[in-house]
């Protein structure tokens, strides 16, 4: 029997700082659980003992976190419509948003499924995949494309429980996926035989068990989903696409920048790809609290803003940005001081682990300016700004990308790569905070 829905708006008052940390935390335990089972992926994966395996899941990775970023982009619809409209104690207009952002992320990731299934053989020779590299990434992709509505659905439901402030069960949305692929991946991949094609089945699997926690937290306990109606569906549809499409747009920007950073290296052979593949499993694992961050202040933001409470608004933009400088200065010496561990953990070899070692010894610090990105993008979009969000991180993505990536290419080989991206996302973190402070000055101005 479905609870009376839930009303408080639970970020207006108490610590901005401790709501910080606690959403943070616990988004970040289930998104980082998620990605720990994708670094145990590759480490399963590379135990088999074949570079282009590791080469394939760096190929297909691109195309998967793709899916992932429109996923995203639409759960931060979510969540801003539902605290927004919490904060303005419009509760029941947050129920219907809730339910049409649910039915919106699934129809549009159902596209997109649809639309890799035939092209992603084009895809990925477009990325440099080739050979055995490019038929293991075509077999993973075609497998693991059916659980992308299920995924997104998931999205949703996660978003929504943010919205709600309900942070420990958006947190099992994501955890359970972690639990399923480590109990199903090894008895896919070595048990069954199955390799690659096991490894992309378990998460199929782990999609469809995210979204029955997901759909359970949001209706069940919180009775939050309003019925399903096309015609609220067609109604909302604008006020969402104002807020998704822009937000969807920054998401895949990261993996318009990792697409071109694994074209970039693809260059220089695929061991260079498969410490790309490393590093790209290593990051999301090491720096997943940051990865949170958006999601985590978005809704403190969003309540606050709808409640009229601008000066807990821009507090919680301070306390964002303090949270993600200190964890990176202290993840980035754990790199440092466990780099010839991490390398070895993954049986590197050559110039796989001398990237490995250059990423950890040099590049994880710059992560704290990425951070420092995404909680300003949480500020865009829930202050009404989601274009600006869009500008830098497609900014990021192309001018901090590029023309860095080339020159350093150029001058430093794989290592420069990583060196001039890095670079890039210091300049865009710096102005698009900058900029952030300059809109909440702007929104409480106009208020005042």
């Amino acid at each position: 029997m479905n609870s009376a829905p839930t009303r408080e708006a639970r970020f207006v008052e108490g610590s901005t700082m401790r709501h910080v940390v606690v959403m943070t935390f616990t988004g970040a335990i289930g998104l980082m659980s998620m990605f720990l089972v994708d670094l145990a992926d590759l480490f399963y994966l590379s135990l088999l003992g074949k570079t282009e395996i590791t080469a394939a899941i760096g190929y297909a990775g691109t195309i998967v976190f793709t899916n992932l970023s429109l996923c995203i982009g639409t759960g931060i619809a979510t969540s801003v419509l539902v605290a927004r409209n919490l904060g303005a104690r419009r509760p029941e207009r947050a129920r219907e948003f809730a339910t049409s952002c649910f039915m919106y992320s699934c129809i549009l990731s159902a596209i997109y499924s649809l639309i890799i299934a035939l092209t992603s053989d084009w895809l990925l020779r477009l990325l440099g995949a080739q050979g055995e590299a490019l038929h293991l990434a075509k077999q993973f992709i075609w497998i693991a494309s059916p659980g992308f509505v299920l995924l997104a659905g998931a999205v949703a439901c996660s978003f929504a429980l943010r919205g709600l402030g309900d942070a420990r069960r958006a947190m099992y949305v994501t955890l359970i996926v972690a639990i399923i692929i480590a109990i199903l991946d090894p008895i896919f991949i070595f048990g069954l035989g199955w390799g690659i094609q096991g490894a992309a089945l378990a998460g199929v699997l782990a999609d469809l068990g995210s979204l029955a926690i997901g759909f359970h937290g949001v209706q069940r306990v919180h009775g939050f989903f309003a019925p399903p109606s096309w015609a609220r569906l067609r109604a909302d549809m604008r006020e969402i696409t104002e807020i998704a499409a822009p937000a969807m747009l920054t998401q895949l920007a990261m993996p318009f920048a990792n697409a071109y950073a694994t074209r970039a290296v693809a260059q220089f052979g695929n061991e260079v790809v498969a410490a790309a593949a490393i590093v790209g499993r290593i990051v999301p694992v090491a720096f997943g609290i940051i990865f949170s961050l958006s999601g985590s202040v978005g809704p403190i933001i969003g309540q606050n803003f709808g409640a009229g409470a601008y000066g807990r608004v821009r507090r919680t933009l301070t306390d964002g940005l303090i949270f993600a400088t200190l964890y990176t200065l202290m993840t980035s010496l754990l790199l440092f001081l466990f780099r010839h561990e991490i390398a070895a953990l993954f049986s590197a070899t050559g110039r796989t682990t001398d990237l490995v070692l250059f990423f950890c010894s040099f590049i994880a610090g710059s992560w704290a300016f990425a951070g420092a990105q995404f909680v300003s993008s949480a500020a865009f979009n829930n202050l009404g700004h989601p274009n600006i969000s869009t500008l830098f991180n497609w900014g990021k993505a192309t001018l901090g990308t590029i023309p860095f990536a080339i020159y350093g290419a150029h001058i430093a080989g794989p290592e420069g790569v990583m060196a001039g991206m890095a670079l890039g996302s210091v300049i865009f973190g710096v102005a698009s905070v900058a900029w952030a402070y300059r809109i909440v000055a702007k929104v409480e101005q106009q208020a005042a």
